[in-house]
């Protein structure tokens, strides 16, 4: 199965064009989304897979549409489950370290290969296996979770997802690779691009950090770089593996950012690199004509990141 990979570009006086009719943007940006769960849900279906591994870049809203997808599988009358990466982390006291001596969360050797390894081969064979359940508050695996996937299909999602190293103990075609990522960019009136996806990533990592985490905007400043340095070793490596991709963007969320970012208030722990870094971001989203986020509807993927 061929995919493209390729972004495209939309221009920015289409979208302040649409923007004049603000909920017809919206309803057609989440129907865009939508309309790819639903087809994405049919293409699993028919090729058969039990497993799909699904990967994508920090916020680009993974997690939020594996459940979806695992939704409408079952709405088709399929068992399905998502299960994260997450839960096969293998605990305090036995991570990698990085070079400044800090736990390194973000390399594969974080996760119990041999337990993951061993239910994938559980979920190849049988179709269920018992899948570790992670306590991040004690920082160690803590109980089972049982997973059945006979007649079904089981969502794996997580940083590690389409690395071979995962599924090297199963068929080539064992499973099918899905990327979740953002496609998007914007151009000006020349053009060029005045818009990147990590911006528009970035600006939803910093509200979620915010609202749901309890970090401020120079907590998620701060670690961005290594986000992104992560990315580009264990993500885009293996995006070329993807047989099939989801655009999560939704256009019309360029114009909610500026709205959202203004919205927040001033984080004192600042450093000055990170307020220009700030101000930068907020003058990008300033070109586009500020939405509210009433128009967001209470199931779409951006209520991820802006809540309820």
């Amino acid at each position: 199965m061929h995919v493209t990979h390729r972004k495209r570009f939309v221009s920015r006086d289409l979208v302040a064009l649409a923007a004049r009719h603000p909920q017809e943007l919206a309803a057609l940006s989440e129907a865009h989304y939508h309309d790819q769960i639903e087809s994405i849900a049919d293409e699993v279906l028919a090729a058969g897979h039990r497993i799909v591994m699904l990967t994508g870049p920090s916020a680009a809203g993974k997690t939020t549409s594996a459940h979806k997808i695992a939704r409408v599988v079952a709405a088709r009358g399929h068992n399905s489950r998502v299960l994260s990466l997450d839960d096969f982390y293998i605990g305090e006291g036995k991570y990698p370290k990085n070079p400044d001596g800090s736990d390194d969360y973000e390399s594969l050797e974080a996760l119990n290969l041999a337990e993951l390894h061993s239910c994938l081969k559980d979920l190849y064979t049988t179709g269920v296996c018992d899948a570790p359940v992670f306590d991040f508050t004690k920082q160690r695996p803590s109980g089972t979770q049982h997973i059945d996937a006979r007649d079904g299909v089981v969502i794996i999602e997580g940083l590690h997802a389409l690395n071979p190293a995962l599924t090297e103990e199963l068929p080539d075609d064992a499973a099918l690779c899905l990327y979740a990522g953002l496609r998007e960019e914007y151009a000006d009136a020349h053009d060029s691009r005045c818009l990147a996806t990590r911006d528009i990533r970035l600006a939803r990592r910093i509200v979620r950090d915010y609202l749901f985490r309890g970090h401020g905007a120079a907590f998620t400043l701060g670690l961005w770089g290594h986000v992104c340095a992560g990315e580009d070793r264990f993500i885009k490596p293996y995006k070329p593996r993807a047989n099939l991709l989801l655009d999560t963007t939704h256009t019309y969320e360029v114009c909610l950012w500026r709205t959202v970012l203004d919205a927040m208030p001033a984080d004192p722990a600042l450093t000055a690199t990170q307020a220009r870094q700030l101000e930068v971001l907020r003058r990008r989203f300033a070109e586009f004509p500020a939405l509210g986020t009433e128009l967001v509807p209470e199931n779409s993927l951006l209520r991820e990141f802006i809540g309820k």
